[in-house]
């Protein structure tokens, strides 16, 4: 049985983008994606999404994303929402994976806006509502110009917010002003894709992150959350300041390479990354122990 959703909080609220562990030959790991996946929700998550591009999803096959997502659900899909990624710039590929995902029992979609082909918004509003049409789960959409090229306007966003099983929205946008209006015309549930801004985001509405710290500050980020609902914007503010050099530590390089790096670092399933992402180096492995010490992070 899925985790309790509403519809202010349908995934949750505080969601990791998990890594892909691999072996040390580069083969798929799915003891070690369980053993995260339980290590991750015991933290303080109470959501996962599989197969994001945090899980290397550009270079793994349809037949691994299916595997990590009935891994994944094996572990702690009766403690927290599971989330496929599923999103291509192919619109029938996109539907394909989305179908094998609702198959395999996945709880719910992340859509991401199609890239390198920089479709109109009539072509994203079609590419989304097809993949809403096309099971019975519900989507988040991802909103992330600064990888596809095209951001997802508003007037799109309150649009595609008609479809019933259209959701939630994951803003990587770093528009405070675009996420404001959005937020109230749409009445889309609001998930920060952004880190340095998942305080931010919450006092205009967010209701929880899909975050990539959360592989090493989930209870901070859960604490975070919990003050600033609870009306204590003091202590929201005093965690989010902590939590300063981890933002800013996790994303000195590609933010899948330093959480594999962090990872590696405290012993938990990771493992090496698929090219054309490359390991940290000694100097920036150096670096990332000296963040996320500032941040209060143990190695």
């Amino acid at each position: 049985m899925a985790p309790i959703s509403t519809p202010q909080t349908p995934f949750g609220r505080v969601l990791t983008a998990m890594i892909t562990p691999f072996t040390a030959d580069g083969a798929l790991d799915l003891d070690g994606a369980q053993q995260l996946a339980v290590h991750l929700v015991d933290a303080g998550n109470d959501g996962l999404v599989v197969n994001g591009t945090t899980g290397e999803s550009p270079t793994t096959t349809d037949a691994e994303k299916n595997d990590l997502v009935r891994a994944v659900l094996e572990a702690v899909g009766d403690r927290a929402h599971v989330v496929a990624g599923i999103g291509t710039n192919d619109t029938r590929h996109t539907l394909e994976l989305a179908r094998q995902a609702e198959r395999t029992g996945a709880h719910g979609l992340l859509a991401v806006t199609p890239y390198y082909n920089k479709p109109p918004q009539e072509g994203l509003y079609r590419h989304f509502t097809a993949i809403a049409d096309a099971t019975g789960l519900p989507v988040m959409l991802y909103d992330i110009p600064g990888r596809t090229g095209v951001p997802i306007d508003t007037e799109t966003l309150v649009r595609l917010a008609e479809h019933p099983r259209i959701v939630a929205n994951k803003d990587a946008k770093g528009d405070l002003a675009a996420a404001s209006w959005a937020i109230a015309r749409s009445g889309l549930a609001w998930y920060s894709g952004d880190d340095m801004l998942n305080l931010p985001l919450l006092s205009v509405g967010a209701a929880g992150f899909v975050s990539v710290v959360g592989h090493v500050v989930a209870p901070e980020l859960r604490a975070m959350l919990e003050a600033h609902t609870a009306g204590d914007v003091q202590k929201a503010t005093e965690i989010h300041q902590k939590l300063l050099p981890v933002y800013t530590g996790m994303f000195r390089t590609q933010g899948v390479i330093t959480t594999k790096g962090a990872l590696n670092l405290r012993g938990l399933p990771a493992g090496p990354l698929r090219l054309p992402l490359v390991e940290l180096t000694a100097e920036e492995t150096a670096r990332l122990k000296i963040d996320l010490a500032a941040g209060g992070v143990q190695l």
